[in-house]
Order: C-alpha cells, then sequence, then structure tokens
C-alpha cells in the first residue's frame, strides 16, 4: 500500500451545514487533500464557501486570516471590485464562482494556495486591477504615496539606506537636515508596522521600489 505525502491540510468554512459535510466528504476522497483541525498549525489553506461577500463574511475572514494566517480559497457569487481589495487583505488567493467549484476546479485552487499561487477569472482579475487603480488614484496619489505606502522621498532615503549610507550622509544628499531624515525613517516604520530601518529597507526591496 502507497503512503500518501505531503497532503494540503484544507479547513472548511461554510455556514450551510450540507454544504461543509459535503465540501468534507469530497476532500476525504481526494488523495492530495486532508480535512484540517482548527489549530493553525494544523491548516494550510482555508476553504471558505458563502453565497455573497457580506459585511459578515469579511469579519469571518479577518477572524481567520488573525487566528490562522493561512492562504484562503474562497468560494462566492456576487463579488464588486471594491470588495475584492478587502478579500486580499483577508489571505484570499483563489477566488471560484460557486457554480464552477467543481472538483476539476476546486482541487487544483487548493493545492495551488497552499504553494502560493493564485487563481482568479480574467473578470475578476480585472476588476482587482480597476480596484488598484482606483485606491492609487484616489487614495494615495492624494497623500503623494505609491502601491506600496511609500512617498517618493521614503524611497529615496530607503535606497539610500540600503547602500549603507548614515543618516548625515543622506541627509546631505538629499539636501534634507538630519531631524527630517530621522522623522521619514520613523513614520515609515510606524505606518507599515515595521520593526527597524533594516526592516523598513527589507520592505522596499522585496516591494520591488528600490
Amino acid at each position: 500500500m502507497n503512503q500518501v505525502v505531503n497532503q494540503v491540510r484544507v479547513l472548511v468554512q461554510a455556514s450551510d451545514p450540507l454544504v461543509r459535510a459535503g465540501l468534507r466528504a469530497y476532500l476525504e476522497s481526494r488523495p492530495q487533500l486532508e480535512v484540517a483541525g482548527g489549530r493553525a498549525d494544523e491548516v494550510d489553506v482555508i476553504l471558505f464557501v458563502t453565497d455573497r461577500v457580506s459585511t459578515e463574511t469579511v469579519i469571518d475572514l479577518r477572524r481567520s486570516a488573525a487566528a490562522v494566517g493561512s492562504p484562503v480559497v474562497l468560494v462566492a457569487d456576487d463579488i464588486d471590485e471594491r470588495a475584492l481589495l478587502t478579500l486580499v487583505s483577508c489571505h484570499v488567493v483563489a477566488v471560484l464562482p460557486r457554480h464552477n467549484a467543481v472538483g476539476s476546479r476546486l482541487t487544483p485552487a487548493l493545492l495551488g494556495a497552499a504553494t502560493g499561487d493564485a487563481m482568479m477569472s480574467p473578470a475578476l482579475l480585472g476588476k482587482l486591477l480597476n480596484g488598484i487603480r482606483s485606491l492609487q488614484r484616489e487614495v494615495l496619489a492624494p497623500q503623494g504615496l505609491n502601491a506600496d505606502g511609500l512617498s517618493s522621498r521614503e524611497v529615496d532615503v530607503l535606497r539610500l539606506l540600503s547602500e549603507g549610507r548614515e543618516t548625515a550622509e543622506i541627509a546631505k544628499k538629499l539636501g534634507y537636515s538630519e531631524r527630517t531624515i530621522k522623522s521619514v525613517l520613523h513614520k515609515v516604520t510606524t505606518r507599515l508596522n515595521l520593526r527597524n530601518r533594516q526592516h523598513a529597507v527589507a520592505y522596499a526591496l522585496r516591494s520591488g521600489v528600490i
């Protein structure tokens, strides 16, 4: 008998008990998948099923993101572009309409989510991009910020900091006082919840802005 290894542990969250039972039975029938327990360290992916994305849905997703932190495959209908940005912040990496959540689509979505892949229909991806453009235009741009939450001055400071320059040297290079440079770095680390200057530089590098 062959031993199944590297199963993806899936936590099912659905308000309808029949839907929940059906999904658990489906997962148990797939050798690559396993029904997960409730502990955070036992969950690779969350499968969240709902009729429509409501305020209650977002609250539940945020609670799951805080408690478990695993990527989410969302099965739902009636998703607008305003909700998509919120869903992404709740660790949703794949969205399937309920009528398309069949085995041929659901299993790849769950397996992909466990390895960092995302899955959205072209229509939903277009809505997400529209939402990002609106966020940039209406919220970030008026504050002088880019999509990564950094202003051009902050990017300049972090770029020089990544080159190993000291505060005084950065201030002289950019034409600011040392106090201003320290203030810029303090605001960045506080706003983005970063630990220190090194963490801020790492954030900027990962974001691709420096």
